[in-house]
């Protein structure tokens, strides 16, 4: 039996919501929990609840979510013929600030408990009738403004939802049997296009909150079968990163992208990428005033046209209307859009309901040319109004949020970024200011730039000088100087050597690499300097004492230098060289090696057991590690403490170390540091754990036991058997712990079958771990079975060099690189790499030789008075 929806109150109602009983048994909805609706389930859930919102017509506030609890309270609303003002449901502020604005009769709530089983939301009826003139027109208010609780709201008709559904479904070529995943939120008119196209098509949803940088939403969109996704150029970023380009996904038909300009070269790229892998790439243009789009770029004309914005879709017209201060060639005017989903108009005030349309045609605010072939192209904005990452952000409302805290501003910026000129005031720095820009527009912190001046840019006419504003954002400066090299030659004495390179004043002929307190970070130096007055190096010498090495040292140079060409090297250092070049090669893609990172974790652990629990002491084992962590932070906070003043990448939190565990999901540039931040919390956890006595004394009795036992704790959070917050997977300490603590195991594996157990760990847990990325899952997994089954591998001395000086920078290369290769990417990636390498080189040798000074003027500045 067909289940007939309950007559629309008043007569209106949004025919996408009313008939979806029509599409019978097919799959609505896939959830996050792997479960399914049909259209017929949906239809009924949406007919109960439009029962629950009652028999008068009132303003339904309802937070947004992309859950199905959401979704079936806005098709009951628009079903029954209810106004909805659809707000963020992530943003308490704005819920509170549109309530206290619009009075809405209606206040749509989740339950208090969010793991109640199939859970609804709580309807708070505040009248049973409506307190407002609600025009018969009117569907739906959508916020345009990046500051989420503006009152001004763009008043949406059903006749506006319907016809742009119907638009981009025919442009699409929606077909009932695709299935789209909602990659962005439901109260973003973009991200609510994609819902109601596709079910006015009959087509499924993969209903997910996941994001695109989230492994689970991989394995989701897969399994669900999804066709298509939808995303602003910041989601394109994220597919970057997360190795897009080599996913296998057969059922992938099309990716959309708007909210933003995607720039020309990246849409090309895109677009290529799709014609090779089988799916096509729809580049359109939209504002909330048009309900959501207005152009679309067909598939075949984006890789030869991807700076255009395309045609009209369906049903839509362009005009250009000239204006005066159109910049470029003849033939540039504003953009005008005419069409059915034009929306009504704006509202300020709740008396602006009852309006009905105040507006005929869309002056979009930006300058536009038609090209020779008809396609349209964006050239300029004719209004302030920015779009980052598919926010629209009002400057003029910054300036404003930024002087009701007595501060004087002007604002500008473009399509990446805001810039903000702000005139010191006591108690104000930067990261606070930006920090109120961000809270209010959810932006990320990178995106804000803020300069503090003594006075505002203004023009001679004293308007304000917006083009000085933007400008402020240039460069920020040129790169340090390289430092110098390590000094040539090798002492003779090798007891010298050890206290120049591990700066210590108590080396004997009995002390051993080990014993004075070597680790990861001096090793590859020592081995190096040890190399070329050995020759080839026993692979106990760390733990060889130093009178045992020098019975083996040739008696003069020229028999050093007979030792033979051939050499060999170790295999944690040469692994720690080719992972530092691929991570780096990768970000500034001149290759796609990925892995490198996370390889470089495994190589850890190895580390970690090899040299700071050699000794069998409690204390001095903590001694060691606490001397290692701060040879890891220090560098780390003070190249960060530079990059934020050259530079808006990070904020106080990467400063302090902190930004994965206060922020785990973020994918701004804040996460550049999480490997840093991952091997920081890993030891200080382990350092901590192991100054238990009991656990020392268990692992001096199990030392192979303990850390495979850990490893397989950590393999509970890598498959997340236990219950954590949100995070990104790959980049957690506590989700890839089980990586370290393999390689700690590795370094214990005393017999074959202890190494046969932790490589076929690796060989069970590393795929999957990467969806999508098999390349990715094989080097880190070859990388572990070479640490694991080959101590050494066949060399030469020149390679040996350039490796162990690969090696023992590979810390300081991996933290500057994010501000060295964006400087010379533009010329040449070949030349960011190498500048990037050797920047690292120079300030790993920078710091070595601080610390040396500083601790060879520490006995003299003990003894001032």
């Amino acid at each position: 039996m067909t289940l007939l929806p309950a007559p629309p109150v008043g007569g209106h109602a949004l025919p996408l919501a009313r008939d979806l009983a029509l599409h019978g048994d097919r799959t609505a909805l896939v959830t996050s929990d792997g479960g399914e609706l049909s259209y017929r389930t949906l239809a009924g859930r949406v007919e109960d609840a439009a029962r629950r919102l009652g028999p008068e017509r009132r303003l339904v506030l309802l937070p947004g979510a992309n859950t199905v609890e959401t979704l079936v309270v806005h098709l009951a609303a628009l079903s029954a013929g209810h106004a909805v003002l659809l707000v963020p449901g992530d943003h308490p502020e704005a819920v509170a600030a549109l309530t206290a604005a619009y009075d809405p009769d209606v206040v749509v709530h989740p339950e208090a408990d969010p793991e109640a089983a199939d859970r609804e939301w709580r309807i708070e009826e505040r009248r049973p009738g409506s307190r407002h003139a609600l025009h018969p027109d009117l569907a739906l208010l959508l916020s345009t403004s990046g500051s989420t609780g503006s009152p001004k709201l763009v008043r949406l008709s059903y006749e506006n939802l319907q016809a742009n559904a119907e638009s981009i479904a025919t442009y699409l070529g929606i077909r009932d049997t695709d299935r789209a995943a909602t990659t962005l939120p439901m109260h973003y008119c973009y991200g609510l296009s994609v819902i109601h196209s596709h079910l006015l098509r009959g087509a499924g949803l993969v209903l997910t909150g996941l994001s695109v940088a989230d492994a689970c939403f991989w394995e989701l969109f897969r399994t669900a079968g999804g066709t298509a996704l939808a995303g602003v150029p910041y989601t394109f970023d994220l597919l970057d990163r997360v190795g897009f380009a080599e996913m296998d996904l057969p059922r992938l038909r099309y990716v959309t992208q708007a909210g933003g300009r995607l720039a020309p070269e990246r849409v090309a790229r895109y677009a290529e990428l799709g014609q090779r892998r089988g799916w096509d790439l729809f580049v359109m243009y939209g504002q909330t005033e048009a309900t959501a789009r207005m152009a679309y770029l067909p598939p075949a004309l984006a890789a030869e046209h991807p700076s255009a914005i395309g045609v009209p879709v369906p049903g839509g017209a362009f005009r250009l209307e000239p204006v005066d201060e159109a910049p470029g060639p003849e033939g540039v005017g504003e953009l005008v859009y005419t069409g059915p989903n034009v929306m009504l108009g704006y509202a300020h005030t709740p008396d602006d309901l009852a309006l009905g349309r105040t507006v005929g045609a869309l002056h979009t605010g930006d300058l536009a040319r038609r090209t020779e072939n008809g396609l349209y192209e964006i050239v300029g904005r004719r209004s302030r109004f920015l779009k980052i990452l598919g926010l629209r952000i009002d400057p003029q409302r910054i300036e404003t949020l930024l002087e009701r805290h007595g501060l004087d501003a002007l604002c500008a910026g473009d399509d990446e970024n805001v810039t903000i000129a702000v005139v010191r005031r006591p108690g104000w720095d930067q990261r606070r200011i930006r920090r109120r820009v961000v809270d209010e527009c959810g932006l990320p912190a990178r995106a804000v730039h803020v300069h503090l001046l003594p006075e505002l840019p203004r023009l001679p006419t004293g308007k304000p000088d917006y083009r000085a504003v933007r400008e402020l954002s240039g460069p920020a400066g040129t790169p340090l100087p390289l430092p110098g090299g390590d000094p040539d030659g090798v002492p003779d004495d090798l007891c010298a050597l050890y206290a120049r390179i591990l700066d210590r004043t108590d080396v004997t002929p009995d002390s051993s690499f080990v014993s004075l307190g070597g680790d990861s970070l001096s090793y590859v130096e020592m081995s190096l300097q040890l190399e070329g007055r050995l020759g080839r190096l026993p692979l106990d010498w760390h733990t060889t004492p130093i009178r045992d090495l020098e019975n083996r040292a040739p008696a003069d140079r020229s028999q050093r230098s007979q030792r033979g060409r051939r050499r060999s090297v170790e295999t944690s250092v040469m692994l720690r060289a080719v992972a530092i070049v691929c991570v780096v090669g990768s970000h500034i893609r001149l290759f796609e090696i990925r892995g490198g990172a996370h390889l470089l974790l495994a190589v850890a652990g190895f580390n970690f057991a090899r040299f700071l629990l050699s000794s069998s002491e409690r204390r001095v084992r903590t001694r060691r590690s606490l001397r290692s962590i701060a040879r890891i932070a220090v560098p780390t906070m003070a190249w960060t403490a530079f990059a934020l003043l050259v530079s808006d990448d990070y904020d106080l939190s990467n400063l302090l170390l902190l930004h994965n565990a206060l922020w785990p999901e973020d994918m701004g540039s804040g996460i550049h540091l999480w490997f840093v931040e991952a091997l920081v919390y890993i030891l200080l956890a382990l350092t901590a754990l192991l100054a238990v006595p009991a656990v020392h004394r268990l692992e001096r009795r199990f030392p192979y036991g303990l850390p495979t036992a850990l490893a397989g704790l950590g393999l509970l959070t890598r498959y997340e058997l236990v219950g954590l917050p949100a995070r990104a997977q790959i980049t957690d300490a506590v989700t890839v712990f089980w990586l370290f603590a393999l390689g700690w195991a590795a370094a214990r594996s005393r017999t074959v079958p202890q190494r046969l157990l932790v490589t076929i760990a690796a060989l069970a847990t590393v795929p999957g771990f990467f969806p999508g990325e098999p390349r990715r899952e094989l080097f880190v997994v070859a990388g572990f079975c070479l640490l694991v089954w080959f101590p050494t591998l066949p060399s030469v001395h020149r390679v040996n060099q350039l490796a162990g000086l690969l090696a023992g920078s590979s810390l300081a290369i991996y933290l500057t690189h994010w501000q060295i290769y964006p400087i010379f990417d533009g010329l040449s990636k070949h030349l960011a790499l190498v500048v990037s390498l050797a920047f690292g080189i120079g300030y790993a040798a920078a710091v070595t030789r601080l610390v040396q000074r500083v601790s060879a003027r520490r006995p003299r500045a003990s003894g001032r008075t």
